[in-house]
């Protein structure tokens, strides 16, 4: 019986979060941990994307892995490794287009269509793989002091022109006004935090029209399309945070959100899929305001 790739991942994903649990913090919170938290990184050290970060994330906190590093078998021989007797390998996915020729119902003509299509493929920890090099076992390089995080954070956020006003106790992006709302800085509990919660509204700043224009069709408070982008937004924070080197927790009110966000991925198994590719997306477009900032061309996932 051939798996269903969206079905098994979103169920694995709607498991946590009936717990109470939202997977993709988990790595901020396993007592193993070591070294700073990565993406997951391909066998060539690129970082994977999209919904495989949450898959693979989710796979090596149950399984107590270190290594940030993931191969697949062939590549594991090619280097010289092999995958232990009895190892589990773990999917992940690729997504592309095909163009295909239709007919068109109203014209009759043929005409070409891109056509979305996402395919699965296994790979391995690096603690599942020996005779590997010895940097494929080494955990990833101790995070920057917090002054010099909080400086890089502070620059890449700069660098983005995003109009951020402080005051009050609320932080929100107010699209109307096209500006992002903050608590004043001396309000969080440290200066990570400060820009964790940063990360989770600018997220929200790049689906302005002038920008992604990202629009799951919001109509009122706690509806399908307002979940859906929390959930973007909460993607995007923790996809952010990977790569600054911040500190990355739920809300405090992400409680309320748990609820519908198990409405809309129990509704439609590929929710979770579209919600972490629009949160790569806002991720590459905020990269891509920095300076010298370097194309995307690793595929996006779903």
């Amino acid at each position: 019986m051939k798996t269903d790739v969206y079905e098994q991942i979103t169920a694995t994903i709607v498991a946590e979060l009936e717990k109470g649990v939202q997977p993709w913090f988990k790595p901020w919170n396993a007592e193993h941990a070591a070294g700073r938290i990565t993406r997951p990184l391909r066998a060539n050290g690129v970082p994977y994307r999209g919904i495989n970060i949450l898959v693979l994330w989710g796979v090596a906190m149950e399984r107590g892995y270190s290594a940030p590093l993931w191969l697949t078998y062939k590549q594991a021989q090619e280097l010289g490794g092999q995958v232990r007797k009895g190892e589990k390998g773990s999917q992940v996915v690729y997504a592309n287009t095909i163009t295909r020729s239709e007919t068109d119902e109203k014209s009759g003509e043929e005409v070409e269509r891109q056509v979305p299509f996402l395919k699965g493929y296994t790979v391995f920890n690096a603690e599942q793989v020996e005779g590997l090099p010895a940097h494929f076992y080494s955990i990833a390089a101790p995070a920057l002091s917090e002054l010099e995080r909080i400086e890089a954070a502070d620059r890449f956020y700069a660098e983005t022109r995003a109009d951020i006003r402080h005051g009050g106790n609320q932080a929100y992006y107010m699209q109307g006004e096209d500006r992002v709302q903050m608590p004043p800085f001396e309000a969080f509990k440290d200066p990570v935090s400060y820009y964790a919660t940063l990360s989770h509204e600018l997220t929200h700043w790049t689906k302005h029209k002038a920008r992604l224009d990202r629009d799951f069709g919001r109509k009122s408070w706690g509806d399908e399309g307002y979940a859906m982008e929390e959930l973007v937004a909460e993607l995007g924070a923790a996809f952010l945070a990977a790569d600054l080197g911040l500190e990355a927790a739920p809300r405090e009110d992400h409680a309320a959100y748990i609820g519908s966000w198990l409405k809309v991925l129990k509704g439609d198994k590929r929710a979770i899929f579209t919600a972490a590719s629009h949160a790569q997306r806002a991720v590459d477009f905020l990269a891509g305001l920095q300076p010298q900032a370097e194309p995307i061309t690793e595929e996006a996932a779903a």
